[in-house]
């Protein structure tokens, strides 16, 4: 769909919202209602275990009640934080590399990463037993020096709020723009552009802000990932935790998941709203070739790892590398290694034809995403269970229709959320006059 809709009547002449904006057909009506009930089915399970506490979770002690104190919930936590990884970094990098041709996905990658930290949040909240308690005592008690401070501090709140901002500056334009078109959603757009006119001086102010506020982000997000890896990292008395390989690790697995997340929904989008010219192939074919070198490297992360513990590893770090390979979790690492390791061929076969294919690069996509979610979920649990260093029996662990429920709701309420805000404002870039569109 070009950037502006032109309709005529007569001699009068209308100019659309773009891109569907503040339109709603059968088709996404059906889709927020269905999303609407999914969400709903989410707070009933949480109701449920915020009345009756976590005993309704699988979740117990770790060593005498034999179980995992963090599962599901940490899991993704660590996933959705993951995901917000990419979102901002390649928005970012469009920004001070001047990337022209990514242009159009800058706005939809930023929401991914808003997004998926209000999801993050949600879920750390859906694993405290009193969350009301859990916010206060982070304020009374909290130790900065600590990983945990960080991740919540740094990664929840500076992280989230300097994406908001340089998402609301991104935005100004189009706002402005309309702001000027005919719609329900007008004093909306208002009061985001704020009186921005567009004016040589407005741009110039706007150039120079993004561009620092892009410089400013990108350690911050290295150092909110590296410090999310730290929280598992340095407790010496996990094994399969205590790894200086952690925090890097953190940092290209999120990259990974957020670029394959990115790569799906950029698809969709190209389809939903017909927007084939502004997503060309090659944006894709970009996207495919950067989500293939983090890929190729967290595989080497991987044979490091796993050379190192079945070589060297001390008896708690063998016994839960078996764990990992041939026991009881051995179906969900393979899974996952598999996983990387075929979206690797089939994205490194079309580098080496130069030969894009937008189906593979998807398909490629969406499977790292599998394995992301397996990988957060074998860093968080089995060192919990099978990795202790006192002398306790192996513990067991599984999520209950409860846990399920609650991440299904977070699932769903982030597509609506990013529904709705298509439907709110255009998700891709109104190209500037003369630039076509």
């Amino acid at each position: 769909m070009p950037a502006g809709t032109q309709h005529y009547s007569g001699a009068v002449h209308v100019e659309r919202l773009p891109y569907s904006v503040g339109r709603f057909g059968l088709g996404s009506i059906a889709l927020i209602l269905a999303l609407l009930a999914i969400v709903a089915l989410g707070i009933s399970a949480y109701t449920r275990q915020f009345e009756a506490g976590e005993i309704v979770t699988g979740m117990r002690d770790i060593g005498t009640m034999g179980g995992a104190a963090w599962g599901l919930y940490i899991a993704f936590v660590v996933y959705f934080v993951g995901v917000s990884f990419a979102g901002i970094t390649v928005a970012a990098l469009i920004r001070l590399l001047n990337l022209t041709h990514l242009r159009p996905l800058s706005r939809m990658a930023e929401l991914l990463t808003i997004i998926s930290l209000i999801l993050a949040g949600l879920s750390i909240l859906a694993d405290l037993g009193q969350p009301l308690r859990g916010i206060i005592n982070l304020f009374q008690y909290a130790r900065p020096q600590s990983p945990f401070f960080g991740t919540f501090s740094l990664v929840i709140s500076g992280y989230l709020f300097a994406s908001l901002v340089y998402f609301y500056l991104d935005g100004r334009r189009d706002a402005a723009h309309c702001a000027r078109l005919p719609s329900r959603l007008r004093w909306f757009y208002r009061l985001w552009a704020a009186g921005y006119r567009g004016t040589a001086g407005e741009q110039a102010r706007h150039h120079r802000a993004s561009f620092y506020l892009a410089i400013g982000i990108l350690p911050l997000l290295i150092t909110a990932h590296s410090t999310l890896g730290f929280v598992f990292g340095l407790q010496v008395g996990r094994p399969g935790w205590f790894s200086a390989l952690q925090a890097p690790g953190f940092v290209i697995l999120a990259g990974i998941s957020g670029i394959g997340l990115l790569i799906a929904i950029a698809a969709i989008l190209r389809v939903v709203l017909d927007a084939r010219e502004q997503l060309p192939l090659p944006v894709f074919s970009w996207l495919g070739t950067l989500l293939m070198l983090l890929t190729a490297t967290y595989l080497y992360f991987l044979i490091v790892d796993w050379l190192t513990t079945t070589y060297q590893g001390q008896e708690h770090e063998a016994r839960l590398t078996a764990a990992m390979l041939s026991g009881s979790f051995a179906w969900l690492y393979w899974l996952s290694v598999g996983s990387l390791l075929l979206a690797f061929l089939l994205l490194f076969g079309q580098f080496l034809t130069g030969r894009a294919n937008l189906t593979l690069i998807v398909a490629s996509g969406l499977v790292v995403n599998v394995a992301a979610i397996g990988k957060r979920y074998l860093i968080v649990v089995p060192s919990q269970i099978q990795g202790t260093l006192l002398p306790y029996p192996p513990g067991s662990y599984s999520p209950t229709q409860v846990e399920y429920g609650v991440i299904l709701g977070l699932l769903a309420l982030g597509v609506l959320l990013y529904t709705l805000f298509m439907k709110l404002f255009p998700i891709i870039e109104i190209p500037e006059p003369g630039h076509g569109g």
